[in-house]
């Protein structure tokens, strides 16, 4: 009988690697070809149109529709001459991918002529079918209407010869229907809470934005053995599978020697990404057989979120080209490391400051202090709900287990650090200061820059690292828009930030002057944040008892994980920036459980598929062997069977026993399945899926796996984790 996994085998070991394509020796002579940056702004527009949309970007302005005109005749223009045909508007719906819908430049008329035509209003908003996309009951499902609306701030790019436009997505009653536009009023809250704070040490920053960068992890397969794994196609990853002899135990593959073929993959889709204005950066092999990572420089949030959401595209379609898959999911494959999405975060001004990182003077350093602190109340006070924004089905694989992060919230800040915020502390009180004591705190702070150069360790068991000039949210999935992270923890930080202001006005209102009022608001905020500072294994049971001490919530059991989004304090802390009322943040919970327990559906169907067509029947097939083997034992030595074939009955038992256990779990599963369905309340039937229906395809697999090791190899139909995992 066909094997289509020893097909798979063949067509892979005959791969050879795909040349790379011919580029530019420079980089930089293709950098931003394919984007509407300001320089091609510059060319196509008139000054004053190009002056409007600079004041668009820099202060959110609103474009006059008789601009928008002009913009949108100059990017035709641009466009055109680049070889586009079509346009769409490129947004982010609430399913952690993009969304596009094509429309031509060609107009017809009604003498049959043909012209190209582009207009403002094309380009500031379109009203794109909504009917089918996640709303979590923002509309009805018999009302389609929804809109997507240009953000000048994301410039637009080409991309396979369509103009795609970054834009918003609302609903028809102004709702957010999308991730872009709740983190573009969660960088606004930002932008003013620091902006105050800075203009109590330097009157000449006008602006402050959050910065993003990302290190996205992933595996790489072989598009053949992809072709026969149903549980990869439907589902992103391996739902049975015995862990290999060796996998990443010797630790043989973490930046190792990139194979040939997957650096000529690497290379095109990083052409492709510097095109498109993605300033790549660093590429090397992780942890696990076959997992690699990218990650670019530091850029601006939103832009940043673009770009990993495109370069993921990107990746996609380069990955075919190559005869590969690329595999986002958090947990392709049992048994090894996970990919995750490290989020480095920070704060930089518009005269070029880093917030987060010491500088060389204690003023420039009581100022880095201000803003640690209020990250790391930030951390304490919002936690749950940051760990919450990243918590999903796909994450939940990843999340809790012997590899970054743990699922408790946590901030490594290193040891000496922390001891010189528990120094402030103890030595700054709310009695005046004398002028010795300020000078000996500003010369303990000045030599911050040399602590965190000399001192500043990375911990890998903590979430929510600093790491000397950022700090590190190492909790984001592999396949997640790490808009939602950024989102929380932009608002959080902005509440911190705002809270700190007025500390310090309520201070100096009583008479205590400016630095000192600073230093007595910073030492309360270390004091408030205490609680979140952890410098130990975030992996130990210790922790666990430590953190729940603490008053610390694991965000380990995911539907209860999306909780947070509905706790009182996070209803107040999105109203009170403007960030997600309270009908956006209530259907944002409905669609993480729908989300959920969708994805869990289509894991457990897909599961009890390959067991009935693909495991059970090649058991069968081997008992049927065993059984001939036996009948024939007896045949020629019938007093001697039961010592003779002894092995070959005890292997029979088993299989049998495993197929029957298969079949009952199977069994009980899809009938869980079914009785959850018939309850209307989404959350409770996501909490069953999570609690029930997984418990049964874990047991599914635990018999699956065995037999995998019991069956002969020849019969096996699915490729097995030795072969997936192998070197490209």
């Amino acid at each position: 009988m066909k094997n289509q996994r020893f097909d798979a085998l063949n067509i892979m070991h005959s791969r050879k690697p795909v040349a790379v394509s011919e580029v530019a020796s420079k980089k930089s002579e293709i950098f931003g070809k394919d984007v509407f940056t300001l320089a091609q702004m510059k060319r196509y527009l008139s000054k004053s149109v190009y002056e409007s949309v600079v004041e668009a970007i820099e202060h959110g302005r609103r474009i006059d529709r008789s601009i928008a005109d002009q913009v949108a005749e100059g990017m035709k223009v641009w466009a055109m001459e680049r070889g586009a045909t079509h346009y769409t508007h490129w947004f982010q719906p609430l399913n952690d991918s993009t969304a596009e819908k094509h429309d031509a430049f060609l107009n017809p008329d009604l003498d049959g002529e043909s012209f190209e035509y582009f207009s403002g209003n094309l380009l500031s908003q379109q009203e794109p079918d909504a009917s089918s996309f996640p709303s979590g009951g923002l509309r009805n499902t018999f009302e389609a209407r929804g809109y997507s609306a240009w953000d000048p701030s994301s410039p637009a790019f080409i991309i396979d010869g369509t103009l795609c436009i970054p834009s918003i997505f609302v609903s028809y009653t102004g709702e957010a229907l999308d991730f872009k536009t709740p983190l573009l009023k969660s960088m606004a809250a930002l932008d003013k809470a620091a902006v105050d704070v800075c203009q109590l040490f330097d009157k000449d920053v006008t602006k402050v934005f959050p910065t993003l960068g990302w290190e996205q992890e992933y595996f790489l397969v072989d598009e053949a053995l992809y072709n026969a794994r149903p549980d990869l196609i439907q589902t992103g990853r391996t739902l049975m599978g015995h862990t290999a002899a060796k996998d990443q135990q010797l630790e043989d593959h973490y930046w190792g020697a990139i194979p040939q073929r997957v650096e000529a993959f690497m290379k095109d889709f990083e052409d492709a990404a510097y095109r498109l204005g993605i300033p790549v950066k660093t590429r090397h092999n992780e942890v696990a057989p076959n997992q690699f990572e990218c990650a670019p420089q530091f850029e601006e949030v939103n832009i940043a979120v673009d770009h990993n959401l495109l370069l993921m595209s990107v990746m996609r379609n380069i990955a075919t080209k190559h005869h590969l898959k690329v595999l986002f999911h958090e947990k392709p494959f049992a048994g090894i490391n996970g990919s995750g999405k490290h989020c480095n975060w920070s704060m930089a001004t518009d005269n070029g400051q880093n917030l987060l990182a010491p500088g060389r003077t204690p003023k420039s350093n009581i100022q880095f202090l201000a803003f640690f602190v209020c990250t790391l109340k930030a951390a304490s006070d919002y936690g749950s709900l940051i760990m919450a924004s990243i918590a999903s089905e796909t994450n939940s694989h990843r999340l809790g287990g012997n590899e970054a992060p743990p699922a408790i919230m946590s901030v490594f800040t290193g040891a000496t650090l922390n001891r010189m915020l528990d120094s402030i502390e103890a030595r700054i009180n709310d009695k005046k200061l004398t002028p010795d004591e300020k000078t000996e705190i500003k010369l303990d702070i000045g030599k911050i820059p040399e602590i965190l150069l000399d001192n500043t360790d990375r911990n890998r068991t903590s979430p929510f690292a600093f790491t000397g000039n950022r700090f590190e949210f190492r909790a984001t999935g592999s396949s997640c828009n790490c808009s939602m992270p950024m989102i929380v923890l932009n608002t959080a930080v902005a509440e911190e930030l705002t809270q700190f202001n007025e500390s310090v006005a309520e201070l100096v209102e009583k008479g205590v002057k400016k630095d000192e009022a600073i230093l007595q608001v910073i030492r309360q905020f270390i004091i408030a944040s205490k609680n979140i500072r952890f410098e130990g294994n975030g992996y130990s049971e210790e922790w666990i008892a430590e953190a729940s001490k603490r008053g610390l919530r694991s965000a380990n059991n995911v539907t209860e994980a999306f909780k947070e989004y509905l706790r009182p304090e996070s209803v107040a802390l999105f109203k009170k920036f403007k960030v997600l009322n309270e009908v956006e943040l209530n259907a944002r919970y409905e669609i993480k459980n729908e989300t959920f327990l969708k994805k869990v559906q289509i894991e457990s169907r897909i599961a009890a598929d390959m067991a009935a067509n693909h495991i059970i029947p090649t058991a069968i097939r081997y008992q049927n062997v065993l059984i001939e083997n036996i009948k024939g034992i007896n045949e020629v030595f019938p007093s001697q069977l039961e010592a003779l074939a002894k092995d070959e009955i005890e292997t029979l038992k088993e299989i049998i026993s495993h197929v029957n256990a298969i079949r009952s779990a199977s069994a009980v599963m899809v009938e869980t399945r079914h009785k959850l369905n018939r309850n209307p309340d989404i959350p409770e039937r996501a909490k069953g899926y999570e609690k029930d229906v997984r418990a049964k395809m874990s047991e599914m697999r635990e018999h699956i796996d065995a037999l995998e090791m019991i069956i002969d190899d020849e019969l096996w139909p699915l490729p097995k984790y030795r072969e997936l995992l192998a070197t490209l």
